[in-house]
């Protein structure tokens, strides 16, 4: 079977609709961040093991349509769902989770898409890390001691986002595809996926 790079209608449904329960997630996520900061009040940079979270539609959607653009228009409409839902940060999400779903697009683009195996959701778990990271590096954390929390902050983003998006993106490619709701993308193709 050929495979191309063009998007098909039913990849754009897809990646929408991952978007869109995502975004609604995302504004639930937001509450509970705010929520925990106070648990957190011993190391407070400990917070972003929750990070992951955040970041998982954009190794999802890499995993599950397997085309250029998809880890960064998955993030980035989620992102924009949960500005739109009013979330605490405004619309500056929306740069965040561009360059958020950026990250994943370069591993998937580094592996040629061609590569969705463990390994590759790890790479792209990771560098969305990255992108989250170095965002929140000069923004958010800009007047921030550097040594005792915005280096902290951005190393356990980096490892939650390896971890919750890219181990928890390929795990919840595994469940999906016996299901046969994956059956029209390579990932419910994939049964060494299963």
């Amino acid at each position: 079977m050929k495979t191309t790079n063009g998007w098909r209608t039913v990849d754009i449904v897809i990646a929408s609709v991952i978007a869109v329960a995502f975004g609604v997630v995302f504004w639930a996520w937001n509450l509970l961040w705010a929520a925990t900061q106070g648990a957190f009040a011993f190391f407070p940079p400990a917070q972003t093991i929750l990070y992951g979270v955040w970041l998982l539609p954009a190794v999802l959607s890499g995993l599950i349509i397997r085309k250029p653009g998809a880890s960064l228009y998955t993030e980035t409409l989620a992102a924009i769902i949960s500005a739109l839902l009013g979330d605490q940060w405004g619309a500056i999400v929306i740069v965040q989770g561009l360059l958020q779903g950026l990250g994943a697009e370069v591993a998937f683009a580094a592996l040629r898409y061609r590569s969705y195996r463990l390994p590759a959701a790890l790479l792209a778990g990771a560098l969305t890390g990255v992108g989250a990271a170095l965002f929140d590096f000069f923004y958010w954390n800009a007047g921030l001691d550097v040594w005792s929390y915005r280096i902290p902050y951005a190393l356990l983003t980096v490892v939650s986002s390896t971890v919750i998006a890219g181990a928890g993106g390929r795990l919840l490619v595994r469940a999906l595809a016996p299901t046969g709701v994956l059956d029209r993308f390579g990932a419910g193709r994939d049964r060494a996926l299963v």
